[in-house]
């Protein structure tokens, strides 16, 4: 065993077990420090797999930008920082259905590829991977802005009272 294959082990233990403290927590707020966390430790995995600007991006875009939105969200929505009756459900529903999804996208996956010799491609450049993501995804990309956007402006609106509230005294 090697020292990456070590480090990819370690890392993947550590991004399935803060992804399973994430839907099983109480604490809204600590459910997005594990989400932090198991970004981060996938972010690892990349950097493992040598591929460091789509771990740089993994960090930038999901743990700088989106989890920062979703933790303002429930900063601005005054939802409970401590733990949520709402949110107490038992946790082998969740475990069942991740499971059950790992293990057939597991099937997938070694259905799919057992006889096949996946030739390792020719490595990209920077140039060819920003083509590639502002040439062809380009629509799903500003779609997901739209709806993060669309997000924060509901936030703020749920979050003021004032907004949209009826005068008093008249119509």
């Amino acid at each position: 065993m090697t020292v990456a294959d070590a480090l990819l082990l370690a890392l993947g233990a550590v991004a399935v077990g803060s992804g399973a403290l994430v839907v099983t927590s109480t604490h809204l707020v600590r459910a997005g420090l594990y989400l932090v966390v198991s970004l981060g430790a996938m972010a690892g995995l990349y950097l493992v797999l040598g591929a460091e600007l789509v771990a740089w991006v993994q960090v930038l875009v999901y743990v700088g930008a989106v989890v920062v939105l979703l933790l303002f969200a429930v900063m601005l929505t005054r939802a409970p920082i401590g733990p949520s009756a709402d949110l107490d459900r038992p946790a082998w529903p969740a475990l069942v259905v991740g499971g059950g999804v790992g293990l057939g996208l597991a099937a997938l996956f070694i259905d799919a590829f057992r006889w096949t010799i996946v030739a390792l491609p020719v490595p990209g450049t920077t140039e060819r991977m920003g083509a590639e993501i502002f040439g062809t995804w380009v629509l799903p990309f500003e779609v997901l802005s739209i709806l993060l956007l669309s997000a924060l402006v509901g936030a703020i609106v749920l979050s003021r009272p004032d907004i949209g509230a009826p005068k008093e005294g008249g119509a």
